[in-house]
């Protein structure tokens, strides 16, 4: 009878066999405790990429591709002016894309993203030019105004049960009306809204001193390494394996390597036209003087700010017990509630965080171009914000993401619209640039659907 059994179910050698395989990938040496050395943990790194466990490193594989791809094709795109002004356009998709993620680990969506930030910026731009208002003002209106919206979607996809792919989409289409009425009617300027605040404007356009950016790297890297050794601590306290110190070192070296050659770049002077001479009259005498381009360094302010958001946004889902809600919901939202989860304001505190974000995104693009019109706002916006946040190693099914993907993410798309953009000058420029993010986006959720199969096939997932 026994023998019957066996030949009469050969799958199950087959599950038999597999299974040590799956148990070694799920649970890799040193997860329950014991000590691990470096080669261990170089081991156990393999197996969970192996297993489908990648994160970011397509993306980061593709950046070095990339910048070493322009850097020998297009001399400019290596030059300090183009590095500094990479930083200024790419921040707005990146502060969109961090809103983002939140909604993507729900594997939800958030189709006015994009015109959010229109309606946000057209508020500020609209109480700053026609009724007086300043900055302090104007931006906490736009981000409660981003706040409203956001919490307006979320009731309707976590109470009334519409799938938020229609909610945003019906939202993209109204709120494109919504950001004209505004521009278009009121006190002050109508279309375009010129912006005169210089503190809004200083945000991309303004440099911080060269002292206070390597103040900002001192404390970006000093910041990191307590981070990282308080982990280390916390993880030993509960009996958990910590980071070989070899390991705990090469990250640190290398944010802090990265970190000084960033403000060692925008600290250059990256004034661009020519030293000329010219003529200046003393005591009625013409006297020939060397007249140089003020100089243009130092790191835009914009970065600061983006810091201290992936800071705290970062605490907000890897250190709380609201993040950790967050990622249970986006595994599996009928477990979630099963253990006690209010999933439904989980839902909904997703979209206010994306639409808050969104505002600083569009407040942002407003500063960029020291001006609020409805054409900067347009689909291109939402995309690439989304394509951040994907291409970054965001998963479009839930459960997987952190707040760096948005900014390794960014950085990809705004080094393919860069490259691109001088590579191929005319009029087919923007298509180029269109149809390689396009390809950067679908390679990106090809990856990932390719890793959650492997995933779930090795016991990763």
């Amino acid at each position: 009878m026994t023998s019957l059994d066996k030949s009469a179910t050969p799958e199950a050698d087959e599950t038999t066999t597999a299974a040590p395989e799956a148990a070694t990938l799920a649970v890799p040496p040193g997860a329950l405790g014991e000590k691990v050395d470096l080669r261990t943990y170089v081991h156990n790194y393999f197996l969970r990429v192996r297993g489908g466990d990648m994160g970011s490193l397509p993306a980061i594989g593709g950046l070095v591709v990339l910048v070493i791809i322009f850097l020998i094709a297009e001399s400019n795109f290596g030059s300090l002016y183009n590095f500094a002004n990479m930083f200024r356009e790419g921040t707005s998709t990146i502060f969109i894309a961090m809103g983002l993620v939140f909604v993507l680990l729900l594997g939800e969506i958030d189709l006015a993203a994009g015109y959010t930030a229109g309606i946000c910026a057209s508020v500020m731009a609209r109480l700053m030019d026609g009724y007086g208002w300043k900055w302090y003002g104007t931006i906490p209106a736009a981000v409660i105004c981003g706040l409203v919206i956001g919490l307006a979607i979320g009731v309707l996809v976590a109470k009334l049960r519409i799938p938020s792919f229609v909610v945003t989409l019906s939202f993209f289409l109204a709120f494109q009306g919504v950001v004209l009425l505004i521009l278009s009617n009121g006190k002050g300027q109508h279309g375009q809204i010129t912006l005169s605040d210089s503190v809004i404007n200083g945000f991309a356009n303004n440099y911080m001193p060269l002292w206070a950016g390597w103040v900002l790297a001192a404390v970006v890297i000093v910041g990191y390494g307590v981070q990282k050794m308080a982990a280390q601590a916390a993880r030993r306290r509960q009996g958990l394996a910590g980071e070989p110190a070899a390991v705990l070192g090469f990250k640190v070296g290398a944010l802090a390597v990265i970190a000084l050659l960033v403000v060692w770049g925008l600290n250059q002077n990256r004034a661009q036209g020519q030293a000329h001479r010219a003529v200046v009259y003393v005591n009625h005498k013409p006297q020939y003087v060397t007249v140089k381009p003020p100089p243009v360094e130092g790191v835009p302010y914009v970065i600061p700010v983006l810091l201290v958001l992936f800071v705290v946004l970062t605490f907000l889902l890897t250190r709380t017990r609201y993040g950790r809600h967050v990622y249970a919901v986006g595994g599996n939202a009928e477990a979630a509630r099963r253990a006690g989860i209010n999933v439904d304001r989980v839902r909904i505190s997703v979209f206010a965080i994306s639409a808050m974000l969104a505002a600083i995104g569009g407040i942002m693009i407003s500063s960029f171009t020291s001006s609020t019109a409805a054409n900067a706002f347009g689909g291109n916006t939402l995309l690439l914000a989304v394509g951040a946040a994907v291409i970054g190693g965001t998963s479009l099914f839930g459960g997987r993401g952190r707040i760096v993907d948005a900014i390794i993410g960014g950085a990809v798309v705004e080094v393919i619209y860069n490259g691109f953009g001088d590579l191929f000058n005319g009029n087919n420029n923007s298509a180029i640039q269109l149809i390689a993010v396009g390809l950067a986006l679908l390679l990106a959720a090809a990856v990932d659907a390719l890793s959650r199969r492997r995933a779930g096939a090795s016991g990763l997932a």
